[in-house]
């Protein structure tokens, strides 16, 4: 360790997670429930102990250096097993059993939800899992769930939150979209294509892009939208027009060429993965341990 440098706690590795997947250090001391000073002086004590800049700032956002990403990877799995590792440590001698009523969305449920559940269950085979599948925002209390696993930003609420992890977005088309109307070279083109909103609404919708420290935001119309995610993506396969998508999603479209992404030199907003429950002063212990167990399982593979 160097000498006369502040010692790096816990907490500031978590600290600096935070910062990387909020994007900025004010939403992190917010996720946190942090001052913007605390946590300044945690990623700066981080940084100095280190002897390496990890989070290159600016007036807008905070921007993780390469050594910073691969940094985030290795550290962000270490600490879900701590959080784990401890979940398991408060329960050692008591049961971990009874119902679980766990809330998840349609497309992400199957392919990453459902595994972790069933790794679960082998771990703690006297637990019992409900899982409730859809796409709207379920009330956790008037449903009776116990937590739920929800994509995107969270509105603020009275529900505690932990992320665990990020998707990846991109921009694509059918190749015969492509071949009729051309392929936009920058975010402004999109304006002369018909794009695919997420929304129950012909009303315009704003897709924001980044380019190193350069964004662009775009209004995008098109006659075609929707509510739901799978019908955009098949909305982008029969040529409706130009969509956005989770990368998870579309990723076999695109292997199989009935999808093209394009504008690959943009960068969309990742969009979070986290995990929700009802605000409660004493958790059972099935819940916490699927929480942890959760954070630990998604934060070790590549949600993409």
């Amino acid at each position: 360790m160097r000498e006369n440098c502040p010692v790096a706690s816990l907490d500031d590795y978590r600290v600096f997670i935070a910062v990387v997947e909020q994007g900025n250090l004010s939403a992190a001391a917010r996720h946190l429930h942090k001052s913007l000073q605390a946590v300044s002086r945690a990623l700066g004590a981080l940084e100095s102990e280190l002897g390496v800049e990890l989070i290159r700032r600016t007036t807008r956002r905070a921007q993780p250096t390469e050594g910073g990403l691969a940094f985030h990877a290795r550290i962000r799995t270490a600490l879900a097993d701590i959080d784990l590792a401890r979940s398991e440590l408060a329960s050692h001698g008591g049961r971990i059993d009874g119902l679980l009523r766990i809330g998840g969305s349609t497309l992400f449920s199957a392919p990453h939800l459902v595994p972790v559940i069933a790794a679960f269950m082998e771990r703690y085979p006297d637990v019992a899992v409900e899982l409730v599948v859809a796409d709207r925002h379920a009330d956790l209390q008037r449903e009776k769930l116990d937590a739920v696993v929800r994509i995107g930003d969270l509105p603020d609420s009275r529900l505690h939150a932990r992320q665990l992890g990020v998707l990846k977005q991109v921009t694509v088309g059918a190749p015969g979209y492509f071949a009729k109307h051309g392929r936009p070279g920058q975010p402004a083109d999109l304006r002369k294509h018909a794009c695919i909103v997420r929304q129950a609404t012909h009303a315009a919708q704003r897709w924001e892009y980044q380019r190193g420290a350069r964004l662009q935001a775009v209004e995008v119309r098109g006659a075609f939208s929707t509510d739901n995610a799978a019908a955009c993506n098949a909305a982008a396969v029969a040529g409706l027009g130009i969509a956005t998508s989770a990368l998870w999603q579309v990723r076999s479209l695109i292997e199989l060429g009935r999808l093209e992404t394009v504008l690959d030199d943009w960068q969309l907003p990742v969009l979070p993965v986290h995990i929700v429950w009802p605000p409660s002063k004493q958790l059972p212990a099935r819940t916490r341990a699927f929480i942890d167990f959760v954070a630990a399982r998604l934060a070790a593979e590549s949600l993409g």
